[in-house]
């Protein structure tokens, strides 16, 4: 079989060079019989020329003859003036009369002679003309016909070589010719296997269709059924997806913003620089502040000016919290960077402070060139100068308009396309780069100006250590402005890639209050892997688990029941004795009482006494009065005496009553306390069962959403691999064409051998 396969293999190549020699040989003969037709054209051409030439040529001869005629008779009209000439001195009267006729006759012979001339020349030149068209064009035919004649050598050559390879191929496919006779018979034998392996094959493709059609209806049903929406075809649910976190991309995003703040601090340190040492100069030039008082215009001026470090120093102060809001665990775009818009503001109040100085500074300017010391060549720096500040607040302008734009989607994302961003971030580069080139002609006229004023007369040692001090603000500030300028231009790809963490086909920003949510759902999904990071406890089997918690929840029910009970019994017993306190207090006042009326009861028997002894005293006589009051006298005692235990028996029945009273009133309190609490525990012990339901509702409701969650991953996985079987069923079938189509093609190879071995048999039979 490998041999078979080789010689297929061979055959099949020799098979394409002699389609392609073929090929080659139908192009090679159709230019060989171009050529030759435009050879043959140009050879008509070529004798067309030649018989336009002998035509022209004997033009020309007709016309030299011509010529000569006209000469001869030129000649003869001049020798007959001459005769008349002659003549007419001896007969002048004669001469008269015929001067007129030979002057007529002159001038219509000169007018001739003049046509004939002109002629002569337009035929001279068109004769000359036609010669030399005629002498190239016969040139390029013959350089024409040269490379003709050569390209016809060379396809000859090739045409040659092309039979001569023909004659090789067709001797090696005579003698290939046998060999595939022999493949022949097994390249049938295997197109009859192939034949039923396809059969077998397109069976299983059958099946595997009908397994995936049933598979693909089920999904589609749990689809339908399970999954309640797709919030990645929507942008703004897709906004509330956590994008990937790129460590590395945030690192370098963090070392950039470090660049940066470096950067700018060197700036905000310059221009603080240069605005005070400009103050200095205004207090000391042209007019000292120290000898004399300057116009209010620099006054105003220099106050402005001594203002600047509340304009300059909240760049950096903004700066620095866009550099802390980059961290390695947020999400640094556009629509997150928050504090860009503190800084675009603090660049607008700079702008406005830049606003407010500039006319000051130009007619300050304006007014130094009007004093007397200004000399022509200074007064030309100072425009210089007047134009350059100009152009440096225009310059702030541009850029506080680009980092306004840069800072619209962590605010209004609806103000600019997202598309339009990168024409922003090369504008800001070239703003930058205009920048630093504004700042190079500041320092160099404000150099020349600074040598200038040190030739003055006037100049002191403090005016010029001070434009000492602000050139080398300025130099400072330009080099701080170049390094910026280059490290924007450098980072500019980086800058460009970090314009918004949504769809890269989107053409809007997202909104900042689902940026927001990003960046809080990303939080809860950092805690979460980290959660997940812990190190789990030791599992106990379920069953233990169970079993445990089950014992758990009715001894903490008990336990809590128990405790209840005795912090309720401790409390009835607190209540119990200040009762009792307050029935000893009552009792000791009861007896206090019973005391007080004992006492009041023998007080009255006691007066009783001394009245009865007074009667006696007084009635001595009346005899039987006197027994009665003595008898009376020992029986009122006697039955006061009488009385006391019925009131204390009546004192005792009232007291057992409410005593009794109030025990029974206590056992039904008791009684009534331990149906409370029994209730009670019993509710604490079903909220309890209530909590842990709910709690197992939700820890449920958790797992209902991740087993719908790998529904989905399931459903995802399923309709992939259902692609993936597709395309394997798809190649599979283009396999089988590409086999059929092999097939047949060897079938008609072998049939087209067949066809010329019978037509060479013939040849050589009737040969």
């Amino acid at each position: 079989m490998a041999a078979a396969a080789e010689l297929q293999g061979k055959y099949q190549k020799l098979a394409q060079e002699y389609s392609k020699l073929r090929a080659q040989n139908q192009v090679l003969k159709k230019g060989v019989v171009d050529e030759q037709a435009n050879s043959a054209s140009l050879k008509e051409q070529v004798k067309m020329k030649d018989q336009s030439l002998r035509k022209l040529q004997q033009e020309m001869d007709s016309l030299t003859f011509r010529n000569q005629q006209l000469a001869k008779r030129v000649e003869l009209l001049q020798d007959e003036l001459a005769l008349s000439e002659a003549r007419g001195k001896k007969n002048k009267k004669s001469a008269e009369s015929s001067s007129q006729l030979s002057q007529e006759q002159k001038s219509v012979f000169n007018e001739d002679l003049q046509k004939k001339i002109e002629e002569n020349e337009r035929l001279h030149i068109l004769f000359f003309e036609a010669d030399e068209q005629h002498k190239r064009l016969e040139a390029e035919l013959r350089t024409r016909l040269e490379v003709l004649e050569t390209d016809a050598a060379q396809h000859q050559a090739v045409v040659d070589s092309l039979t001569s390879k023909y004659t090789d191929t067709i001797e090696k496919l005579q003698n290939d010719k046998a060999k595939l006779e022999i493949k022949s018979q097994t390249l049938e034998r295997e197109a009859k296997d192939c034949r039923l392996r396809t059969e077998e094959c397109q069976q299983q493709l059958k099946n595997l269709q009908s397994a995936l059609g049933s598979r693909l209806e089920e999904s589609l049903c749990i689809i339908n059924e399970k999954v309640p929406f797709n919030d990645t075809r929507s942008n703004r649910y897709n906004a509330l997806n956590v994008p990937l976190h790129n460590r590395r991309y945030q690192l370098k995003l963090r070392d950039l913003a470090g660049q940066a703040l470096a950067f700018v601090q060197e700036l905000v340190t310059a221009l603080l620089n240069f605005h005070t040492y400009t103050e200095q100069k205004v207090q000391i030039f042209p007019i000292d502040s120290a000898t004399d008082t300057i116009s209010p215009l620099n006054q105003k001026f220099s106050q402005y000016l001594h203002e600047n470090a509340s304009y300059v120093r909240p760049l950096e102060e903004g700066m620095l919290h866009l550099f802390e809001s980059i961290t390695e665990d947020t999400v640094t775009v556009l629509e997150t960077a928050v504090k860009l818009k503190a800084f675009s503001e603090n660049l607008a109040s700079y702008l406005c402070f830049l606003r407010k100085i500039l006319p000051y500074q130009l007619k300050s300017l304006e007014e130094e060139c009007e004093s007397s010391l200004c000399t022509a060549a200074l007064r030309a720096r100072n425009m210089e100068l007047h134009r350059d500040m100009k152009r440096l607040t225009a310059v702030f302008e541009k850029l506080h308009t680009y980092i306004s734009l840069l800072a619209l989607p962590s605010t209004k994302p609806e103000g600019l396309l997202r598309t339009n961003y990168n024409f922003v971030f090369t504008n800001i580069a070239t703003s930058l780069h205009g920048f630093h080139d504004i700042l190079k002609d500041i320092s160099k006229h404000y150099s020349q100006k600074a040598t200038l004023e040190q030739d003055l007369p006037t100049a002191t040692q403090k005016l010029i250590t001070t434009n000492d001090c602000i050139l080398s603000s300025l130099v400072a500030l330009t080099n701080g402005v170049g390094k910026i300028a280059s490290f924007f231009s450098n980072n500019l790809d980086h800058f460009t890639t970090s314009l918004s963490y949504g769809p890269k086909a989107g053409t809007e920003f997202i909104s900042p209050l689902s940026a927001e949510c990003m960046l809080q759902y990303k939080k809860k999904a950092v805690a979460y892997m980290k959660s997940l990071k812990k190190p789990c406890a030791d599992s106990v089997p379920y069953e233990e688990a169970l079993a445990n918690r089950r014992v758990l929840l009715s001894s903490t029910e008990s336990r809590e029941g128990l405790a209840q009970q005795v912090q309720q019994s401790l409390e009835k017993i607190a209540k119990l004795e200040q009762e009792k306190e307050h029935w000893m207090l009552e009792a000791q006042l009861a007896k206090i009482k019973l005391e007080k009326e004992n006492q009041k009861l023998k007080n009255s028997l006691s007066g009783h006494l001394t009245e009865a002894i007074q009667e006696r005293s007084v009635l001595p006589n009346v005899a039987e009065q006197k027994k009665e009051t003595t008898e009376k006298s020992p029986r009122e005692p006697i039955k006061s005496t009488s009385l006391a235990p019925d009131v204390e028996s009546r004192e005792d029945l009232i007291k057992n009553h409410y005593m009794a009273r109030i025990a029974e009133l206590t056992s039904h309190l008791q009684l009534a306390d331990s149906k409370s609490v029994h209730f009670h525990a019993e509710c604490r012990a079903l909220a309890k069962r209530l909590s842990l339901a709910e709690k197992s509702k939700e820890s449920l409701t958790e797992e209902l959403k991740l087993a719908s969650q790998n529904i989905s991953r399931l459903q995802d996985e399923l309709m992939t691999t259902k692609r993936s079987y597709e395309d394997q069923l798809s190649m599979m079938s283009d396999h089988l064409c590409s086999m059929n189509e092999t097939l047949t093609k060897q079938r008609e190879e072998i049939d087209t051998l067949k066809m010329t071995s019978k037509g060479n048999s013939k040849k050589n039979k009737n040969r």
